[in-house]
């Protein structure tokens, strides 16, 4: 299962999820780009964003509107849809409208593998290599990885400090996997004040010594965090 969260309300950029990328809304482009893999739920907390999905033929469910993440939010969506404790959640963030198929077929792979091996995981995510240039952006996300390619740490600061000169530097791709227990798990767990410094919800599990399982995947994709990456979107579209 694929779980969309999507907040109506955003500080930098009002109502991002329902802007318009090609004559359709990001959100359900977003949507359509994995609807092949499996089911698809769009997890709002607006009806503006429920009847927009429901026009173009995207399933959309209600949800509170005082969730803290969107993990929160796909946690209360499953627990509606009283989803099995060993079955996948996949949640793909609305501001990914060109998330490739490819790297969710990869991050559930993985999640299958962690799951039939037995190992102890509270969530699974993807990352790829990027230049120093794109490290300095903060918005988007640095990742350093152990020696089994789960995350030390995640910021918004490029990480590591490249002191010798020869850092490489991998950034997240905001995708991550569960299995509704694990997702449950995560969300019983207290907040962390390092989440709340780097506003990264996935530091909570770091907090909390839990591990994220990460996988390299190649991929071109962009998640949509200000106008000039919208702008950019649209241009792709013409």
């Amino acid at each position: 299962m694929i779980i969309i969260p999507a907040r109506l309300a955003s500080s930098r950029f009002p109502q991002k999820v329902l802007a318009d990328i090609g004559g359709v809304p990001m959100v359900v482009r977003t949507a359509q780009r994995v609807a092949h893999l499996g089911r698809v739920v769009v997890a709002a907390d607006d009806e503006l964003i429920i009847s927009t999905c429901r026009a173009h033929g995207v399933e959309a469910m209600l949800t509170s509107t005082t969730h803290k993440s969107g993990t929160d939010r796909i946690n209360e969506c499953a627990n509606i849809l009283n989803v099995d404790d060993d079955e996948l959640i996949i949640n793909v963030q609305a501001d990914e409208p060109f998330i490739e198929a490819d790297v969710v077929e990869k991050l559930i792979k993985r999640l299958e593998e962690l799951k039939q091996n037995g190992e102890e995981f509270i969530m699974a995510s993807c990352y790829n290599s990027i230049n120093s240039e794109s490290a300095q952006d903060a918005n988007l996300v640095k990742v350093v990885l152990d020696d089994k390619d789960n995350a030390i740490y995640f910021s918004r600061s490029p990480i590591p400090y490249n002191r010798s000169g020869e850092a490489q530097y991998f950034g997240h791709i905001g995708i991550y996997g569960f299995s509704k227990k694990s997702l449950k798990e995560f969300c019983d767990l207290n907040d962390a004040p390092i989440e709340d410094i780097e506003k990264l919800e996935q530091l909570r599990a770091i907090y909390h010594q839990k591990k994220i399982s990460m996988v390299k995947v190649t991929s071109t994709g962009f998640g949509i965090d200000t106008e000039e990456d919208l702008k950019r979107a649209v241009e792709i579209f013409l």
